[in-house]
């Protein structure tokens, strides 16, 4: 007898449909076939304590399983549940009409209870594609998966429940409002700009940053406030449309990091790797391929604190990905591709002790150490962060000061007014949504400067010794500038605040007098 279950597999963010065949004869052997990994072998044990834990007997058979399409590895132990529900409609303990008209994943434990699995979300997406009348999937996974539209969603806790469904039980599908907890969520956040004092100048550079979506570098010494400002830029960044927000949670999905209450990510990711992460678990990859940091952060943001102490060769993978938003891990057992479109943002003291330029502090570096320092972050990686902000510790003054600043809320509503004006400006052109985005013939054509703002440029590129890959770096965040402003044309005052943001790009970094 032969008879067919279906789940799927996980590639990238991608499903593809897994036929689970099984067919019994007489013998006493069991086969699995269709390239399964070492967690999906040891579902048949799994099955089997699981099975008759819950009053059914692992038949007495010689009983082959093929997981189709054949030539797909097989990984995980999702499959635990189709697998154990064709063996015993193989068995003829429950009617295998109802099997084709639904998908199935779940790992099983030896009680038979159901335990989540990573994928429900890009599963569930397939399974509706595929026109698939409904999903079964472990009661901590059925939120995420009801998630999508048009699919009956239903949570098991175990075994039992499955199969009494399977055999014409009747079971109530998940329901979930998704554009209710979408909309609910997205203006819930934990830190505000308001509760920050003073450092009005960094508060403009991070609200130009989030405007035009560039990536920004904050140096200074310890204590001026770098993490806690970058704690808060998703406060002020576009919300998350439903499109970026089911693609986020996808991810988020794959790697297993959603909670049993979320359904959908409604806030843009903060992601703040330790300086001490691998390459791999930056980007990704691995035996068992997961999401990095890096696309934990899709759609949201990348925080490196003390950037100098990563790893050189671990920021050096990064320069890819900044460029593409999207990361291909190439391995030679399988080639999968990552989405990772995200702002970077970096702190990092301007000296080994922490203290160059500090009035309260006496710096103990030469000019060949903050040199050796500041050349531990590579120029092809520099090259791609936009603004390079200065940031001094708070005067006691402002600190003791009872009113609060400006809050999020309204940087956000100037930030939104911007990024509303480029997606009119870049409709038409596929993959484009914000300035930083801009290729080098876009920036001539919406942000090329007047012939007084030609010559702010050539004066700014001389008096500071600006490098080369400054210039098209300056015109991005000036046509940013002129956003806020609403201007349809770049102006030199707009030029003059983009040049203030190149500190680094300065050769007298390390012996300029500081203020």
């Amino acid at each position: 007898m032969l008879v067919k279950t279906f789940c799927a597999a996980v590639n990238g963010l991608d499903a593809t449909v897994v036929t689970v065949e099984v067919h019994k004869s007489r013998g006493v052997m069991c086969h699995l076939t269709g390239l399964p990994d070492n967690a999906v072998r040891e579902s048949l044990d799994r099955i089997k304590a699981a099975l008759e834990n819950n009053g059914f007997r692992f038949p007495v058979a010689d009983i082959t399983i093929n997981m189709a399409p054949a030539d797909l590895r097989k990984e995980g132990s999702g499959y635990d549940l189709p697998i154990a529900i064709g063996i015993l409609a193989c068995d003829e303990k429950l009617n295998a009409d109802r099997l084709s008209d639904y998908m199935l994943i779940g790992e099983l434990g030896l009680d038979g209870r159901l335990q989540p699995v990573r994928g429900a979300l890009p599963i569930s997406i397939r399974a509706r594609a595929e026109k698939f009348k409904g999903l079964i999937v472990p009661k901590a996974n059925v939120r995420e998966a009801a998630v999508v539209n048009n699919l009956d969603v239903y949570g098991m806790e175990n075994i039992a429940e499955v199969i009494d469904f399977l055999r014409g039980g009747e079971a109530q599908p998940e329901l979930i409002d998704t554009r209710k907890i979408f909309y609910e969520q997205q203006s819930h956040f934990e830190f505000d700009f308001a509760d920050v004092k003073g450092q009005q100048t960094v508060k403009r550079a991070m609200e130009v940053a989030a405007a035009g979506g560039h990536n920004i570098i904050m140096i200074g010494p310890p204590g001026s406030g770098k993490s806690m400002m970058a704690k808060r830029l998703p406060s002020i960044l576009p919300p998350l449309s439903l499109a970026e927000s089911l693609e986020t949670t996808q991810v988020h999905s794959i790697a297993g990091a959603l909670s049993r209450d979320t359904s959908l990510i409604s806030q843009r990711p903060f992601r703040s790797p330790h300086h001490t992460i691998s390459q791999v678990a930056l980007v990704g990859g691995g035996i068992n391929p997961q999401p990095g940091e890096i696309s934990l952060a899709h759609n949201g943001v990348l925080f490196c604190d003390e950037l100098p102490e990563f790893n050189r060769s671990v920021l050096e993978v990064l320069r890819q990905p900044l460029e593409d938003r999207k990361i291909t891990i190439s391995r030679s057992k399988y080639t999968i591709e990552y989405p990772c479109s995200f702002m970077f943002v970096a702190s990092m003291n301007p000296c080994p002790c922490g203290y160059y330029g500090d009035a309260t502090h006496t710096c103990v570096c030469t000019a060949n150490q903050i040199q050796r320092y500041m050349n531990k972050i590579s120029g092809p990686l520099l090259d791609r962060i936009d603004i390079q902000c200065e940031i001094q510790p708070v005067p006691f003054e402002e600190i003791s000061k009872a009113e609060k600043g400006e809050p999020s809320s309204s940087i956000r509503q100037r930030v939104i007014a911007a990024r509303k004006m480029q997606e009119e400006r870049y409709r038409s052109i596929p993959h484009i949504h914000c300035n930083a985005q801009m290729t080098e013939r876009m920036i001539h054509e919406y942000a090329a400067p007047d012939e007084a703002g030609i010559t702010l440029l050539k004066k700014a590129m001389h008096k500071l010794n600006l490098s080369a890959r400054a210039y098209n770096r300056i015109l991005k965040v000036a046509r940013t500038i002129a956003d806020l402003d609403a201007s349809a044309d770049v102006k030199p005052i707009h030029l003059a605040e983009a040049i203030a943001y190149r500190s680094l790009d300065r050769g007298d970094w390390a012996e300029r007098p500081y203020r």
